[in-house]
């Protein structure tokens, strides 16, 4: 049995998956915010309760808004701040008494899309996740691939591709920098667009209802939307150069990114043209992110003792 956690800034999820990746429970509990042992408590306390449902232990993966620096142990770029400076991974091994896996959520996304989701069968896939910001994960194997500085990924946080006069220097990001991919390429990104073009304010949801009744403005919005997407993962696959492509978040939902705009657009970007990266939406939704935690324990791993006193 193997257990995934996913820490979200209003909740934090539990599910447990057998060895094929069925669901056999899953729970869910508010998020303490700003409280850093009761986190830890949280989580310990939903492992408890699938076990004990189950009547077994499993091996325990958890995924962050955040990073897991390779150096230090400690949390960093979490939105869940509290949590930043940490040793999660540490603290959370000695309160369940065994060794758990953390992982960048966008990572557990993409690994979980590459387990057994829309990407299982490639080798190397980059997920895509597009909602209120723009994060990204590398698969390789089916393992995730975060590297010493656990950024693997962060396409987010590099400055849009050949961006133009009108796209200069950009939006203030919340990294401290301009023109990052994540205020262009994200819901917010989005809603940010089209009210400096239109002077209308609109959520993303509405733009999108919008262009889809015909609305020229809410249409060329998303137009702009596709383009810096293409732009944005072409420098992707000229460093990667993935197997697939896999895109989630809400705003995956876009039937446009799937219709082949998108590919045509990545086609010609990619360096010497002729990309034919394919660009998949995703299979498990909302589920990806704490699936993906479960899978971090591959097939053939252990990793959970027998539990100590009754449920």
């Amino acid at each position: 049995m193997r257990i995934g956690v996913d820490v979200g800034g209003t909740k934090i999820e539990a599910i447990a998956l057998d060895a094929s990746g069925v669901e056999l429970q899953r729970i869910r509990k508010p998020t303490p915010k700003g409280d850093y042992p009761g986190t830890i408590a949280t989580i310990a306390g939903l492992v408890g309760e699938l076990e004990c449902m189950a009547g077994k232990v499993g091996t325990v993966g958890v995924g962050i808004p955040g990073t897991i620096v390779g150096a230090t142990g400690r949390v960093k770029n979490a939105n869940s701040t509290w949590m930043n400076g940490q040793l999660l991974q540490q603290d959370l091994s000695r309160e369940l008494d065994r060794e758990v896996r953390c992982a960048n959520d966008a990572n557990c996304f993409a690994i979980s899309e590459a387990t057994d989701g829309a990407g299982r069968g490639y080798e190397v896939v980059f997920g895509v996740i597009i909602g209120t910001g723009c994060g990204g994960g590398v698969s390789i194997s089916g393992r995730i691939h975060a590297g010493p500085n656990g950024l693997g990924g962060e396409w987010g946080h590099t400055p849009l591709p050949w961006a133009t006069a009108a796209e200069s220097p950009g939006a203030l990001c919340y990294c401290g920098r301009h023109g990052c991919l994540e205020t262009w390429i994200s819901g917010t990104g989005l809603e940010w667009d089209f009210a400096r073009e239109t002077s209308r304010n609109l959520r993303g949801p509405e733009i999108v209802a919008a262009a889809e009744a015909g609305d020229c403005e809410a249409r060329q919005a998303l137009d702009r939307l596709i383009e810096r997407m293409a732009r944005g993962l072409s420098t992707v696959v000229n460093v990667l150069d993935p197997d697939a492509i896999v895109i989630g978040g809400g705003l995956s939902n876009l039937k446009r990114l799937y219709d082949g705009e998108l590919a045509v657009r990545l086609r010609d970007y990619g360096f010497g043209g002729g990309v034919q990266t394919p660009i998949l939406r995703n299979q498990h939704g909302d589920s990806s992110g704490v699936r993906g935690a479960a899978w971090l324990w591959p097939l053939q791993a252990t990793g959970a003792e027998p539990l100590h006193g009754g449920c």
